[in-house]
């Protein structure tokens, strides 16, 4: 009995291969931070967005799958040439993203290639408009200029550059040792600077102090004097308060107790005697007291030795009688 092939049976089969094929060419999922762009017989069609997406077959084709996130490119050491004829290599990292997906396939041909030829044109430009040392202690201002000076050309090809970093810059092993040697002697001679600023600033201090301290002890000193004169005026006014007292008393008992004028003038004298014997006080007398002042002399004299007067006893009344 002859045996027949299934043929119906192989060719549905084929069929659905091919309509699996098909479907898995032609049915398009795009990603997030993700762009597609389909040509339609060769040509530009559209852009997809993320998201599912179905193609014509044969008449629709992916031409390219651009990544739309920031994306950073660290470029092999680049040689340069500085303006002080100094040659160095640089390390740079580029930093961007891409804004326009079309533009980035159709207006440039392998877009990452031109952009690190566009940079190392850059940077060789850059450095070699400044020397060495400028190079050096500038990398902010470099990076700056470089950032806009790329992002100014890549922008007709849909690109945006954040910003781009020197992560090195690598001299000659010479012009290193050159520069050692010169920061050596920099920081010597800068520990010498400072370490006379230093003896400068603590002589300055210590002298600082020593005039403070004698300005207060010449105010002690000052203090002393002007509290110990008080001192002595007060006391010279307390002793000078005392004998006016003393004297206002003595008065006041002579005349209180009825003494005669010869007495009284006798007491003045001795009064005017007592006062004069010290010699830090003077006595100015008018010219006409002269003749009075003899006449008290006298009467001074006419009295020494000789006895005191009994005080009078009072007279009996009449009634005591």
């Amino acid at each position: 009995m002859p045996s027949t092939f299934p043929w119906a049976v192989f060719w549905w089969i084929v069929a659905i291969v091919v309509v699996v094929i098909f479907a898995l060419r032609y049915i398009v999922i795009v990603r997030q931070s993700t762009a597609v762009i389909v040509e339609r017989l060769g040509k530009f069609s559209r852009e997809l967005k993320p998201g599912l997406h179905f193609l014509i077959p044969i008449v629709d084709s992916v031409r390219a799958t651009v990544d739309l996130r920031e994306q950073a490119w660290d470029y092999p050491p680049q040689p340069v040439i500085t303006k002080d004829n100094v040659p160095t290599s640089i390390d740079i990292v580029l930093y961007y993203y891409i804004t326009d997906p079309v533009k980035s396939v159709y207006e440039v041909r392998n877009l990452n290639e031109a952009i690190l030829k566009l940079t190392m044109t850059s940077i060789r430009n850059i450095a070699g408009s400044l020397n060495l040392d400028e190079l050096l202690v500038s990398r902010e201002n470099v990076n700056n200029e470089l950032t806009q000076i790329v992002d100014v050309a890549t922008d007709p090809w849909g690109v945006k550059v954040t910003r781009a970093e020197i992560k090195a810059v690598n001299p000659p092993a010479e012009i290193l040792e050159a520069m050692t040697r010169q920061m050596k002697a920099e920081r010597s001679k800068r520990a010498v600077i400072l370490e006379a600023e230093g003896f400068k600033e603590a002589e300055i201090n210590k002298a600082e102090g020593e005039k403070q301290a004698a300005i207060l002890r010449a105010e002690g000193d000052r203090q002393q004097k002007i509290l110990s004169a008080e001192g002595e005026a007060q006391a010279l006014i307390t002793v000078a308060n005392a004998r006016k007292e003393a004297t206002i008393a003595y008065f006041n008992g002579i005349h209180e107790g009825g003494a005669s004028n010869d007495v009284l003038a006798l007491k003045y004298m001795e009064t005017l005697e007592a006062i004069s014997a010290n010699p830090s006080n003077k006595v100015f007398l008018p010219y006409e007291s002269s003749a009075l002042m003899g006449s008290l002399g006298s009467i001074k004299e006419l009295f020494q030795g000789v006895p005191p007067v009994p005080p009078a006893k009072p007279a009996k009344s009449e009634a005591a009688k």
